[in-house]
């Protein structure tokens, strides 16, 4: 698993939703209970902070701690696993700008992407959640198997359904294509699936990501085959695919694939949800829409670090972002999906995203999380894409 593909998404055109700065809520002695979480930014809206802090039958302290990136929290975890906790303990109110994030205290909940979540377990990075926790848990029940299936993992960070739960899906999204309307009006077709993206017309005209992962994985789908296929020898024409994807692509990247698009280099792109999504409603002339056959499914996840004592706050927590009215306000405002089945229609979404944000059951069915190889396996992804990126 290289860490490049490990680093999944880039925020770096923004979020949406409501902002949620360093946010401290209550104050008073040291006696008070407190609440520390470094999320992901934009990930949870500020008004929910508040709803939880008003629903709690007693004064709390709440520091919720917004990060840029998944992989800054990743690092930040390997971090407090090699400091004395006593001493991040003592500077736990202290106010700590971005980018020295290495003196911050240690946090009782951390965001993780679903994808670093075998790394996390392995390098022994956090703790799974306690079986009598889990029982406590009133919304564990209503989550679809699948993402209990996720998160329970044995101690090599592999699905095991004998394993532990390791940690709490709070909200998800996928990769997805999105393409400019005007330059396909031209065309006279629109982008529905996979098998698309070789159609004539669109030779220099797409841009993708630099996954091996993600662009291996979608000619696999297209194939009828899995994105966590074993062994790649056993779909020869694998390779040709690919070859003639290539031909059609501008441009690969993970940070940057979308400006092309929005500057008229490319027609169509392939992306993560929450990087197109911002897009959608500033640029009118771009449509997103989930391949027919299935996708890419990402996850966004509660941990908590190892060392930390288990405290009601964070299963608290954990239950409230899980309730359906306020699994509702996080899908809604920051523009993602929910693991929780909640009460959304057409008429809650701006209509350039409902073709991503509103559940399609029969896609979903279809689609699949990136799990983890063997490094083997790993080497077969890499191996090939960058062989085919230089031919």
């Amino acid at each position: 698993m290289d860490r490049q593909s490990m680093d999944r998404r880039s925020f770096l055109l923004g979020t949406g939703g409501l902002a949620l700065s360093q946010l401290l809520v209550g104050c008073g002695g040291n006696n008070q209970a407190k609440l520390n979480v470094q999320l992901l930014k934009g990930s949870i809206p500020g008004q929910v902070v508040n709803q939880f802090q008003q629903s709690l039958q007693q004064k709390v302290q709440l520091k919720f701690a917004p990060i840029e990136q998944i992989r800054e929290l990743f690092q930040q975890l390997q971090v407090w696993q090699k400091k004395p906790q006593a001493d991040n303990k003592q500077m736990w109110t202290r106010f700590i700008p971005f980018g020295q994030s290495h003196t911050t205290a240690v946090a009782d909940l951390v965001t993780l992407g679903d994808y670093w979540l075998k790394a996390a377990i392995e390098q022994k990075l956090i703790q799974p959640l306690e079986e009598a926790e889990v029982k406590q848990l009133k919304q564990w029940s209503n989550l679809d198997e699948r993402w209990q299936k996720l998160v329970t993992r044995n101690e090599q960070g592999n699905l095991d359904t004998q394993g532990k739960i390791w940690a709490a899906p709070y909200r998800w999204g996928s990769t997805v294509i999105v393409y400019n309307r005007d330059k396909f009006q031209k065309l006279g077709w629109k982008p529905q699936d996979w098998s698309d993206l070789w159609r004539d017309g669109l030779r220099d005209r797409i841009s993708l990501l630099d996954q091996p992962r993600e662009i291996i994985g979608l000619i696999l789908k297209k194939l009828g085959k899995s994105y966590n296929t074993e062994n790649l020898d056993t779909i020869p024409e694998l390779e040709g695919e690919l070859r003639a994807l290539n031909q059609q692509v501008k441009f690969y990247s993970s940070n940057t694939y979308l400006e092309p698009l929005i500057i008229g280099d490319t027609w169509l792109a392939v992306g993560w949800s929450s990087d197109v999504v911002p897009l959608l409603g500033r640029y009118p002339q771009l449509t997103a829409v989930i391949p027919q056959s299935g996708t890419a499914i990402w996850a966004d996840l509660w941990v908590r670090p190892t060392g930390v004592a288990k405290g009601a706050l964070s299963s608290q927590w954990i239950d409230f972002c899980w309730q359906p009215s306020i699994a509702k306000q996080i899908s809604l405002l920051t523009k993602s999906n929910s693991p929780i089945s909640k009460d959304i229609v057409a008429a809650d979404i701006q209509q350039p995203l409902r073709n991503i944000l509103l559940s399609n059951r029969e896609v979903f069915a279809k689609s699949e999380f990136l799990l983890p190889l063997t490094p083997s396996t790993a080497k077969q992804y890499e191996s090939l894409f960058a062989k085919i990126k230089k031919a």
